[in-house]
Order: C-alpha cells, then sequence, then structure tokens
C-alpha cells in the first residue's frame, strides 16, 4: 500500500495520476494548506520540507515530484510509463521532468509565493511583473523543442505527460497566451481525456 500526500491545485496531482496509470494500490490523504497543515508536527514528520507530494512507500517516504514519478514508473514496470530498456531515453525524460521541477515550476512560483525569495515588497511585486513573461518563454521552448507529440517523448505516453499536464493547468493564470503554445494546449486537452486523469482529479476533489 502506498500513500500520497497532496493538496488541490499542486504538483501532487501528477504523482497521482502516475498512480493511477500504475494500477497501483494507493490512497491520498489530504495536506490543508489553509490551516497550514504541511507545517504541523505530525506531517513535518513525514515531509520535514514542509511540501507536497510526499509518497509513503514499503521502503520509506520520497518527495520531490521527479523522484516519485521515476520511482513509480519503475516499480510498476507492466504500465510501461518511461523508456526502462533505454538509458539515454529515460534519462531525456528526466530531463524534461527536472527542466518542469527546476525552471518552470520556479518561474510560476515567483507569482504567488516571492515571499520566498525577497522580504522587500518592491522586490516581490517585481518577481510578479516578471512572470508572464518567464513562464511564457518557458512554455514557447517546450512548444517549439521539448514536446515532441502526441505525448512528451513522442509516440509513447509516459511519466512526463501527466507532468506538463498538471503544471500546464496554471498557465493561464500565470499570464501565458494559450494561442502562441497550441501544441501544449493540445496535449493538456488530450491527457484531460484520459480516464485515469478524470478519476485522480474526482478524487482529489472529493477528499
Amino acid at each position: 500500500m502506498f500513500i500520497l500526500y497532496f493538496a488541490p491545485h499542486t504538483c501532487s496531482l501528477a504523482s497521482h495520476i502516475a498512480l493511477e496509470e500504475a494500477g497501483a494500490d494507493y490512497e491520498i490523504r489530504l495536506i490543508d494548506f489553509n490551516v497550514r497543515e504541511q507545517q504541523s508536527s505530525d506531517y513535518l514528520e513525514i515531509n520535514p520540507k514542509a511540501r507536497v507530494p510526499a509518497l509513503k512507500t514499503p521502503q520509506g517516504v520520497l518527495t520531490e515530484t521527479p523522484a516519485l514519478l521515476a520511482y513509480i514508473a519503475q516499480r510498476f514496470p507492466e504500465a510501461g510509463l518511461a523508456p526502462r530498456d533505454d538509458a539515454f531515453a529515460f534519462a531525456e525524460m528526466q530531463a524534461f521532468n527536472s527542466y518542469l521541477c527546476s525552471t518552470l515550476h520556479i518561474a510560476h512560483a515567483h507569482r504567488m509565493r516571492g515571499y520566498r525569495w525577497a522580504d522587500d515588497p518592491a522586490a516581490i511585486a517585481a518577481m510578479q511583473k516578471k512572470v508572464p513573461d518567464a513562464v511564457s518563454a518557458c512554455y514557447a521552448l517546450i512548444e517549439r523543442q521539448l514536446l515532441r507529440g502526441p505525448w512528451v517523448m513522442g509516440a509513447r505516453y509516459t511519466v512526463a505527460d501527466p507532468y506538463l499536464f498538471t503544471i500546464a493547468q496554471w498557465l493561464e493564470d500565470d499570464g501565458v497566451d494559450p494561442d502562441l503554445i497550441p501544441r501544449v494546449i493540445e496535449h493538456r486537452s488530450r491527457m484531460s481525456e484520459r480516464e485515469t486523469v478524470k478519476k485522480a482529479i474526482a478524487d482529489e476533489q472529493a477528499a
């Protein structure tokens, strides 16, 4: 049994979808950000980073979305969620997921979490002003070069797809013009029609 600790409208959705795709035996546990549950002593024992997602496995707890996605893909090889037979292709998938985590997600976070990087209100406002340009540049690169189509890695669906789908939920709020990234929008629409995606979203809404 696996336990995924999640919060709505966060990147934890990517791991949730991957668990569903893998056919894993799992439960989800809501961490309520509205009452700062992520900073509670009980949750800090699970994830001292005070973030989601966290995945409790029989071997211990894992954190960080790229790590969770790689683990799920390798733990459930029969699901075919990663090119495990090709070391270079697997590394390419990891490079894409790392870009989402370390660059695109960080650019997005400057919109509402500038306090992580500055205390000066003017500096935080400047970060927020930069978000549309910074996030749009990330999506422009994905649109032109990184998204092979129809899935991130080409013909083969992988754990990179739920990750891109999850982060792409926020692009309009970040000030990105969807008309400039039609392939990303098509990918998001294609993902939204998968039964696994619909179930993960419905389960989170009901939690």
